[in-house]
This record gives structure tokens, C-alpha cells and sequence, in this order.
């Protein structure tokens, strides 16, 4: 996995340059980027981290990264001061944010913690993935705290962000909620069976309804299996690794 890290400013103040030169003395391929959509876009594939130092709050840019990051399942550091920060969370949420770093800056902590950050990101990248789809966010969030030690774990609220998730990701298993108000679990199942690139991806339902006549309906699509939104972590745990055994 590159180490490639983005620093994104309002310009390349003298302690920016200083962060840069430190980061490619331990092996960072470190570049600033200005706190402009159109200018993060242009690196932003190749970008591993993001670190946002805040001298400015732009909405725009922020929820961008807000988004680029829930597509794309990555987070960022910040540096600033804690007004600043409050005031981002009210665009970029803290489960975006990686770490924050108060100015004025401790150098070496900031160090260790981009030299962790790669560590555990290659670490990471050898577990299975698991792309969760579901409209209910703090359902999501529990489900990815369950699993988060053993399998690398996204998250999109809806069929069209998976779709735009998968273009850019890979994953091993799909866990897509059943009872989705906008577009359903069986329409969403449908969209990923039609585009040549996924359909071969599995897919396991959740579903909150356990009764037979439900699970009768569940299992006539052929999801690679089904789990109850009632389910414990144990449970869901055992499941999912002998999945992936038995593949």
C-alpha cells in the first residue's frame, strides 16, 4: 500500500512546509494541496490519508471530504485550534475524523500517529470487506463496531451510494437491508445483479421480520444467506466467519 498524504490548507505556511519535509523524511510521500474542491480532486485517488490544517472553515470543501469519505471508506486528521474544530464538526462528523491535533502542534506525536495510521492500514487491507447498505445509520455504526476488529467494514445509506461505493472498492460480502423505504433491499439486489462488474459479489439480506412467510420471500431472490436485525454479536460473528470459510 502507497503512503500517500494529502495536506489540505488554505496555503503552504512555513509550518506547512515544515510537516511536508518531516513526512517525507520518514518515508511519506507528503503533498499540499489548497482547500479547494476542484484541487483535491485531482490527487484524491492516489490519496491514502487526508490531513485538513484548518485556518479557514469552507463548508463546501469540508462537506465534500465529508462525503469523498463515506464513499470511499477513509478518514482524516486535523490540526487546529479547538474552536476550529468545533465549528468543522458542524460539516465533517467525527466519525470521519481520524485523529485531532491542537496547535501548536507536537511534531513527534503527529508523526507517530501518520507512521500508525499506514502500520494499521496495511494491516487492514489483508481483511476480508464487508459493505454494509442500510438507511438506518446507528444500526450501521453497531454493526461496524462488531466487526471492525476482524473484517475491514464500509457503510452507504442507500442502493445508488453502494453502486458508486463499489465502482471505486472492492468487497467480499454485501449485507444489504431488506426494508428500505426510498429503494428496497430485492430492487437494490437487482441493480447489483445487472451491472456485469459486482453481480458476482454475494449478497446476505437483513431483514427485521422473522416469521416464515418473510424468510420465504427473503430466500426466493437467492441472497448467499440472510441474518435477523435481532441478531448478537456472537451470533452475527459465527456466521459471517464460517461464510468466509466455506467460500
Amino acid at each position: 500500500m502507497a503512503k500517500n498524504l494529502q495536506i489540505i490548507g488554505a496555503n503552504e505556511s512555513f509550518m506547512v512546509k515544515g510537516l511536508l519535509m518531516k513526512l517525507r523524511d520518514a518515508g511519506i510521500n507528503a503533498y499540499f494541496t489548497q482547500e479547494k474542491v476542484e484541487d483535491i480532486k485531482q490527487k484524491q485517488e492516489e490519496t491514502t490519508l487526508f490531513v485538513y490544517y484548518l485556518d479557514e472553515i469552507i463548508p463546501k470543501t469540508l462537506i465534500y471530504l465529508k462525503d469523498l469519505c463515506l464513499e470511499t471508506n477513509r478518514t482524516i486528521m486535523v490540526i487546529g485550534n479547538p474552536v476550529e474544530y468545533d465549528e468543522a464538526l458542524k460539516y465533517l462528523p467525527e466519525s470521519n475524523i481520524e485523529k485531532f491535533f491542537a496547535r501548536p502542534l507536537k511534531m513527534d506525536d503527529f508523526l507517530e500517529a501518520c507512521d500508525n495510521f499506514f502500520t494499521d492500514e496495511m494491516l487492514e487491507a489483508r481483511k476480508r470487506c464487508i459493505l454494509i447498505v442500510d438507511d438506518d445509520v446507528a444500526y450501521m455504526r453497531t454493526i461496524r463496531s462488531w466487526l471492525m476488529d476482524d473484517y475491514r467494514v464500509a457503510m452507504v445509506n442507500s442502493g445508488i451510494q453502494a453502486i458508486t461505493w463499489l465502482a471505486k472498492n472492492e468487497a467480499d460480502l454485501i449485507l444489504l437491508d431488506y426494508e428500505m423505504p426510498v429503494t428496497s433491499g430485492p430492487k437494490v439486489l437487482e441493480m447489483f445483479k445487472s451491472d456485469a462488474s459486482i453481480k458476482d459479489i454475494p449478497v446476505m439480506f437483513l431483514t427485521a421480520k422473522g416469521d416464515k412467510a418473510s424468510i420465504v420471500r427473503v430466500l426466493a431472490l437467492k441472497p448467499a444467506d440472510y441474518i435477523l436485525k435481532t441478531v448478537d454479536r456472537t451470533t452475527l460473528h459465527n456466521k459471517l466467519d464460517q461464510f468466509f470459510i466455506n467460500m
